[in-house]
């Protein structure tokens, strides 16, 4: 949620922070806005987008300079308008800053500087943190590094900010607290690069240091950048990251939008995932997070999953992998209930955390909760350098690449990926798999990216279904075992893009009240594989048909009881049916993506949606 790109340097400021805050765009947001230096403060911003943005600026002067920075906002505190959109400034007008994340005791820190004859233009918690900012500067005449940290000291809340002083025009200041800052680095410390991920700067330097929590940098021109932790002002020595990601995953490509592209990068974003951990010829699995640790997994009492959304869906498919193969116990909670009910967690216990960004604000919370009750944390993640990355004992990551579209694709079955290696080198170790059974899934999971291909060749006959149901009201997916949260990850990404009211349900489940909603208007998505189940399904889809419902239905190829039921069909290639779900989902990702092209919706960039939840 909401973006951060700035710069300070040599080059002309302007088009870097510009770009830099469209490769953010997918990170959800309502207004943008921009700060230029250039013997004085140039602010612009606007509710809407970044291209509203730039067709408001018409002063040229408000484009030149060599220190700029810039923010897209998701409003939390106050509406998406102009005078909310963040750069923000203080009162004496010296001080500009912009804010991702939320603070809490904000209310109270405003009454106080209210009563010290303070002004507010904004209802943002934001300008109360600038203005906060500013009296700690002026009441004890420090600098504003020495300000910032102060005043963070005095807050409650999340925050990732850079702050600017005009009477300093060659200094920035960066801190964060569960909000990400990446810094790229110039050569010879020439020029810097501050953003919420590398996007924004990655033609520019492959250096770039990540901000810890509760950790602030100073940034000045040729010199090296001093990082302090807020709690004590000690120093703090930050290892230099070389970025693995380059200029073309993060563009188009040549695909309409970038939900399509990474639909289409399923196959080469599987096989990513499984290279050099799945040994098929050496029949072994090598995982150096699992093997480091795997007496803590075999001496597990249970795996609890934290996570949410897209992430929490893959988790569940996880629980079934792990239960089935492993015979451990597993238990899947939302991150953002877990954190609040006062969960029970032993050292016994074995917590695995998901997340696509790494950043998820309330699945970082369950990490230090589990760390806190003596829990062995592994984290599942795609952002090499994210903060659960670092906050988590071991971990691995799915590398499936940048993944722009807000509706996630290729993070869900990369991380179905990662966790079915996970789930079966566990079995093997555990002895719960025969060297024969073992290495038949091992043979079957190296053809799966070929059958996604597969599938991804029928784009044209998924397109044909949702130009018959584009315009429906509702939808209802049904799934059974291994499919039931592929049925919930349908579900969603119907809602995500399109707007359609859409639910997931195991389809045992439709007699206890989903089967009161259907009539010849209301169309089911069923996941009617041969493996796991069929008959039982099979029962399901006749009770629907005889209810006058339209069945759209994935089956197994060669399927013949089925077709003679469904009023349309999409064929899966065979597979065992613990990786049905890395096939299953592929259509009702295809489906889902023409419905809302065909809708007119901003498929990569769903209302009032954030790709990374960093606030509660």
């Amino acid at each position: 949620m909401c973006g951060i790109a700035g710069y300070i340097g040599y080059r002309d400021a302007y088009p870097i922070v510009v770009n830099g805050l469209k490769r953010l765009e997918y990170r959800g947001y309502d207004s943008a806005g921009i700060l230029m230096y250039n013997e004085g403060v140039h602010i612009s911003k606007t509710k809407g987008k970044v291209a509203d943005l730039e067709a408001s600026i018409a002063a040229e002067d408000a484009k030149i300079g060599t220190l700029g920075f810039g923010h897209t906002r998701w409003a939390t505190h106050g509406e998406p308008n102009d005078e909310n959109a963040h750069p923000h400034v203080s009162n004496s007008g010296d001080l500009v800053i912009i804010h991702n994340g939320i603070i809490e005791n904000y209310d109270t820190i405003k009454k106080e500087l209210i009563n010290r004859g303070y002004t507010f233009k904004s209802d943002t918690d934001t300008e109360v943190l600038v203005n906060l900012i500013e009296e700690i500067q002026k009441t004890n005449k420090v600098k504003l590094g020495k300000a910032v940290q102060l005043a963070l000291n005095e807050v409650i809340g999340a925050y990732a900010i850079a702050v600017f002083d005009k009477n300093k025009p060659n200094e920035l200041v960066v801190a964060r607290l569960g909000s990400p800052i990446a810094i790229g680095i110039g050569e010879n410390n020439s020029e810097f690069f501050v953003a919420s991920d590398a996007s924004p700067f990655i033609e520019y330097t492959k250096n770039a240091i990540y901000l810890e929590d509760e950790e602030m940098a100073v940034i000045r021109v040729g010199k090296k950048i001093k990082t302090r932790k807020l709690s004590d002002d000690s120093l703090v020595d930050h290892d230099i990251h070389e970025l693995k990601m380059n200029l073309e995953q993060i563009e188009k490509g040549g695909y309409d939008h970038f939900m399509l592209k990474e639909i289409y990068e399923q196959p080469h974003a599987i096989t990513d995932t499984f290279r050099g951990r799945l040994l098929v010829n050496e029949g072994i699995i090598r995982m150096a997070g699992i093997d480091d640790h795997i007496e803590k997994f075999q001496n597990a009492n249970r795996i609890i999953v934290v996570a949410c959304g897209t992430s929490w869906h893959a988790g569940l498919v996880g629980e079934y992998l792990f239960e089935d193969l492993a015979r451990i116990p597993v238990e899947v909670e939302y991150a953002s209930e877990f954190r609040y009910r006062n969960p029970i967690i032993t050292e016994k216990d074995v917590v695995i955390a998901i997340s696509q960004s790494g950043e998820t604000a309330d699945t970082l919370a369950a990490i230090k909760l589990a760390k806190e009750k003596g829990a062995f944390v592994f984290g599942v993640c795609n952002v090499v350098g994210s903060s659960i990355a670092r906050e988590t004992h071991a971990g691995a990551y799915t590398h499936a690449g940048p993944e722009i579209g807000v509706a996630s694709t290729k993070a869900f079955t990369t991380q179905i990926t990662l966790l079915s290696l996970i789930a079966l080198k566990l079995g093997k170790a555990n002895g719960n798999l025969s060297h024969g059974q073992y290495h038949a899934y091992l043979n079957e999971m190296e053809l799966i990216p070929r059958k996604v291909e597969v599938l991804l060749s029928m784009n044209e006959l998924v397109q044909h279904v949702a130009s018959i149901y584009k315009d429906v009201p509702n939808c209802l997916y049904l799934g059974r075992g291994y499919n039931f949260p592929v049925a919930l990850e349908g579900a969603l990404k119907l809602k995500e893009i399109s707007y359609i009211h859409a639910e997931g349900y195991p389809a045992a489940e439709m007699k206890h009240g989903p089967i009161a909603l259907i009539d010849e208007n209301m169309p089911v998505i069923v996941i009617a594989t041969s493996k796991g189940h069929y008959e039982k399904v099979v029962s399901n889809i006749q009770e629907i048909k005889s209810r006058k419902g339209k069945i759209i239905a994935i089956v197994t190829e060669g399927d013949t009881q089925v077709k003679e039921i469904a009023d349309h069909v999409i064929e899966i290639p065979e597979t065992d049916e613990l990786f049905t779900p890395l096939l299953t989902t592929i259509p009702l990702q295809l489906l889902s993506y023409h419905i809302a092209v065909m809708l007119g919706k901003n498929v990569d960039q769903p209302r009032n949606l954030a790709k990374s939840v960093t606030v509660e």
